[in-house]
């Protein structure tokens, strides 16, 4: 049965992030400015402009929102302190919703950090349709949404929404007032459709987002490369849905994409359905079962062999 606001997996808000996360909403929280502006297919003018803008009023939240786990951040005094959820309301996000998935993997919905933006004949998409275990279908529109069983549509900006609400509802319980401003990071292969449905995901969940920032520039600041001499640097980003490097030209404060580039199915959830597959071949060949009509059986597969792989 259907959750009331959707089942979702892997967009897990635990306390997942590592040092370098954390470490970088404390830079970008400080410096929450003006929208980037940005030509991302080119990688020419996306640059970070360091500067408050006086218009913010209230707290600023900065949000991970990553393709098997996010986090949420505020700034206390000078440090950035990630902020754990309760984990005891009715919307099932995160290690709640991973645990029911067993019995109910056709609503529960994880990694659709991979559809956003993206059209329906994507060959990506393609790729998507073969490795979960809910239904991706054809919007009116010709982009990728995803069904649950009862046939409801939702587009990845919707349930992306859902993620961000969890992380919204979770730093206001903290910090016991309302949010609305907030900074969420996105690979910086992103184009510009992927960006603007990363902003509507925001906006569906009630928030006013500030900006949206590239991951790499963002573990940039982390490492305060802005405070050294001029430089170019390259960072790599293994996640749980990609691995990237980015190129960047830091002049001055200002951080330039120079180029990126990257596997989009290659992070751990690939890893995890790599043994998922293994381990299917290798009953097949000992028992001649099939368990990939097994729904149950593959969801458990799948938590087996993410347990082996950590």
């Amino acid at each position: 049965m259907l959750a009331a606001a959707r089942l979702l997996t892997r967009s897990c808000s635990n306390i997942t992030c590592d040092i370098s996360r954390k470490q970088q909403f404390s830079t970008i929280l400080k410096n929450a400015a003006t929208p980037i502006f940005s030509v991302p297919q080119r990688f020419t003018d996306l640059q970070q402009y360091r500067h408050k803008s006086e218009g913010v009023k209230g707290a600023v939240i900065g949000i991970d929102l990553g393709t098997t786990f996010s986090c949420v951040a505020v700034m206390e005094g000078k440090q950035a302190k990630v902020i754990e959820n309760a984990e005891d309301g009715e919307r099932l996000v995160g290690m709640p919703a991973k645990r029911q998935a067993v019995t109910n993997s056709a609503n529960t919905f994880y990694a659709t950090k991979r559809l956003i933006g993206r059209r329906y004949d994507d060959s990506e998409v393609k790729k998507d349709m073969k490795a979960v275990s809910y239904k991706i279908v054809r919007a009116s529109n010709g982009d990728a949404w995803v069904q649950g069983a009862d046939g409801k549509m939702y587009s990845p900006s919707q349930i992306g929404a859902f993620v961000l609400m969890k992380m919204k509802e979770t730093a206001e319980s903290y910090l016991s007032t309302s949010v609305k401003n907030a900074v969420i990071t996105v690979p910086a292969y992103f184009n510009d459709s992927q960006r603007q449905a990363t902003k509507d995901a925001g906006q569906i969940s009630g928030l006013n987002v500030l900006r949206v920032i590239n991951e790499p520039t963002a573990a940039a600041l982390a490492y305060g490369m802005d405070k050294t001499e001029d430089k170019i640097i390259a960072v790599y980003d293994l996640g749980g849905g990609t691995f990237d490097i980015s190129i960047l030209e830091i002049q001055k404060g200002v951080f330039e994409v120079k180029s990126t580039n990257g596997d989009t199915f290659l992070g751990g959830e690939d890893f995890d359905n790599a043994l998922v597959n293994y381990l299917v071949s290798e009953f097949k060949k000992d028992q001649g079962i099939d368990v990939t009509k097994d729904a149950m059986a593959m969801q458990r597969l799948k938590e087996a062999s993410e347990k082996a792989k950590k």
